[in-house]
This record gives structure tokens, sequence and C-alpha cells, in this order.
């Protein structure tokens, strides 16, 4: 039986013939079964589709009872640490990052997830889709809910005309030469984050790799303080005047609503910014377009931020095998199509019978800004993430807990908002990483 006419029932009856389940028969779970679903992305639209999702799922399974708990971005590692801690953990957790999922599993947290992705059908993913959850000791901890390309750049062709720019830039030297051009009274250049927080960790670590640098060697040694890192640095720090005087407390929700409500010319964050556009703002969404961010130089290659969103099963869950239906359930097309579809062009299909599905693709901002989607899809198939820098790199199991610790912000405060010594900065950072990795 083929991913395309995989049904929802054989779907679950295939996770129930799985060796993992196999002595449960359908139908077994206490009628008292409660699963807890944890996930930070829960706007208006997507909680609908997961109702949807949830009462699908118990029009199946009607002993089985799915209640969904909103996180946050920036609050999940504290949440879930309490939870690991208490023993009080959700069932299933989805859209963390992949960097995440790995460092709960190598600390024993996480139930293996093999099972999961051979019911879905492991042949359906795209290819090495799946290579960023492989663990240590050979199993997978979890799989992808999605693909999302987290730092495209996002820009208005209607004030890049204004501002008689014809090219859309692919370096740093054209990027700060089109927010200069663009900068108005009330319009900045570019939303930047530059607070501590983690989307100033993870964009910057962008940064460093669009000028050929990297945080890690592909053994995972430390390798913060390198050429790539000082010339990012020092462009950053350029770019601050560019960017409002808020963006030193920016995180993604200040960035996204910079750019969406015109205050910024140019954008970084997901496709969520279609959407957004369409809805708040329809004045520019037909001016909107993106492309790969900007590196220093066309030498070097474009390196998308694809945090791979995941799902996964605590391990101490008492209710697993419930779980595991239910995350395989959450790829059934009907409902997983209504999900990518509660903000489309955010959350990426990582399915490719979802992606050629017409229930997929008859979306009106799917097929507007095909071309912005499609360009999304093919960056994120290809990026990466602290945990997975590049094709040579280790997955680094370790990469959450530097994420959260937060000393790449720390550096960018230090030496873009504060004028630290750069080689004292780097030093105490490649120190405090060293520290985070061994500890």
């Amino acid at each position: 039986m083929t991913r395309s006419h995989l049904t929802r029932r054989a779907t679950l009856q295939a996770l129930m013939a799985g060796a993992a389940v196999s002595a449960m028969p359908r139908g077994a779970f206490a009628q008292t079964t409660n699963l807890r679903w944890w996930s930070p992305q829960g706007s208006p639209e997507q909680v609908a589709a997961y109702a949807y999702q949830i009462e699908a799922f118990h029009a199946l399974h009607p002993e089985i009872r799915v209640t969904f708990e909103m996180t946050s971005d920036e609050g999940y590692a504290p949440q879930l640490a309490a939870a690991f801690s208490s023993g009080q953990v959700p069932d299933i957790v989805t859209h963390l990052p992949s960097f995440a999922v790995q460092s709960y599993y190598a600390n024993g947290l996480i139930e293996p997830f093999d099972d999961v992705i051979a019911a879905i059908g492991a042949d359906d993913f795209y290819p090495g889709a799946n290579d960023v959850f492989r663990a240590a000791d050979g199993q997978y901890c979890g799989t992808g809910i999605g693909n999302s390309a987290a730092n495209m750049m996002w820009l208005r062709r209607d004030l890049m005309e204004q501002a008689n720019i014809d090219k859309i830039p692919e370096t740093w030297d054209e990027l700060s030469a089109a927010c200069s051009a663009m900068q108005t009274r009330g319009t900045y250049g570019a939303p930047l984050p530059y607070g501590r927080n983690t989307m100033t960790s993870l964009i910057f670590t962008g940064f460093i790799h669009g000028a050929g640098g990297h945080v890690f060697t592909p053994d995972l040694e430390v390798d913060i303080d390198n050429e790539g890192t000082r010339n990012a640095l020092e462009f950053y720090r350029e770019m601050r005047e560019f960017c409002p005087p808020g963006a030193t407390n920016y995180s993604w929700g200040e960035s996204l609503t910079a750019f969406i409500s015109g205050a910024s010319a140019t954008g970084i964050y997901t496709g969520r910014v279609l959407v957004n556009a369409v809805l708040q703002n329809p004045a520019i969404a037909e001016h909107i377009t993106c492309a790969t961010y900007p590196r220093m130089s066309t030498d070097i290659a474009p390196w998308t931020f694809n945090d791979f969103p995941s799902v996964f099963i605590p391990a101490q869950s008492q209710n697993k095998e419930a779980a595991k239906l239910f995350a395989a359930f959450l790829f059934d097309p009907e409902g997983y199509i209504r999900q990518l579809h509660a903000a489309p062009g955010h959350v990426l299909p990582v399915l490719q019978s979802v992606s050629a599905d017409a229930r997929y693709q008859d979306n009106d901002i799917i097929r507007t800004y095909s071309d912005e989607v499609e360009l999304m899809a093919q960056a994120a198939a290809g990026g990466f993430n602290l945990g997975y820098e590049s094709a040579e790199h280790q997955s680094n199991d370790r990469a959450g807990e530097v994420i959260n610790a937060g000393p790449i912000a720390d550096l960018v405060q230090r030496v873009v908002l504060n004028g630290d010594n750069v080689d004292e900065a780097l030093s105490d950072t490649s120190r405090a990483i060293a520290e985070i990795v061994s500890g």
C-alpha cells in the first residue's frame, strides 16, 4: 500500500500492528485514557485545525481523549524542564526545534519514534527529512511535523521601486545599501533581533554561516572564534542603524510585527508573513516577496535556518501507545492539510504525497504566492540549524542547551550593543559554550 493511498483508518491499524504495540488490540485502551498535547504554535487558526484533528481521532478512538495545551517559543524550555522534573509530562509535544528533541533524547527523556515513522510511511518523507532526528544510538527521537525556513528575507517591491532598487539583495553590501535607501522617517530598513533571546541566537547563527563561519567544527569542537563570526559581528553592528530602537529586545513576534505593520522595509521570518500580511495589512500583501537571506559574498552558499518543527513523545508518558496512535494520526492528509493551511507557507509539508495533494494546493495563499512557497520549500529542505550545522557536521545533541543558555545572544549584546572588546567576548563565549557542552 502506497502512502498516497493510506487511509486514516489504515494508518492507525498499521501502527497498532507495529512491534511496539503488537500485543494491544484496537480499542484496548481504558475509557479514562487522556492525552495532553503541548505546542508553542497556537494561533486561532491553528487551534481550530488541531480541534478538527482531535475530534476526528476521537471518532475513531472514543476511549481516548486529547487535550491541547499552549506553550510558548521562548518559554517551552523551563516548562518542559519542570514537567520532566515533576513527572507530570505531556503525552505528545509538537513544533519544538529538532535540536531540542535531540538534547532531551540524549538525556533519556524521549521515547524512540521509529515505529511511528514506519506507520506514517518512511518512504513518503522527503529524502533525508528524518536524518536530523537520528540519534547517536541509531534510533529516531522524533520526526518533523513540518519544515520551516525561519530566516527568509522578506521585501516589499513597492518600496524597492520607490527607492530605485531593481535587484533583490544577495550580499550584505547590497542589503545594507537597500535598507539605507528604503529607510525613511516612518520606515526602518530591517527588524533584526538584538535581545537576549533564542531568536537572536538562532538568527545570528545564520549570519555566522552567511560569512562562511560556524559555531562547532564538524566533529563538534567549539570553534565560534573564527573569522566568519568576527565578520558577522561587524556587519550586525552596521545593521543596527537600520533597525527600530526596540530591536534591542526583539524576539519573533516583534520582528514579524515590524514588517507586517510597515515599520520595516525588509523582514526576516518564516512563511507566516504571507497569511499575516493578507489578514492584517492587505495593502502591502500584493507587494511582498521573499528570497534566501543575503550573505557576505556570493562565493558563500546561502544557509537557511530550518528548526525542523518536530513531534515527539516524552519517555515518562503513561500513555505511550495511545500517544503513538495520535502522533501517526496527525499526518493523516485530511487533518494534516488543515493544520498546514492554518498558516500557509509557515510550516511546510514533510510528506511528498501531501505536497502533491490537490487539497493542499487548493489554497488561495499557496496559489497566489506559489513562487515564494516553492522557494521556501526548497530552502527548508536543504536547511540546517545549530544541531545540524552542515552536511559535514555530526548531529549535535547539546545544541538545545547552548541555545537556551544564551551565550550567542550574549555575544551579540556585548559586542554590538555594549561595544565590548571582540577578542575578550569571543573568548568568553567559547568558554561558556564549552562548559555547556561538557556539563
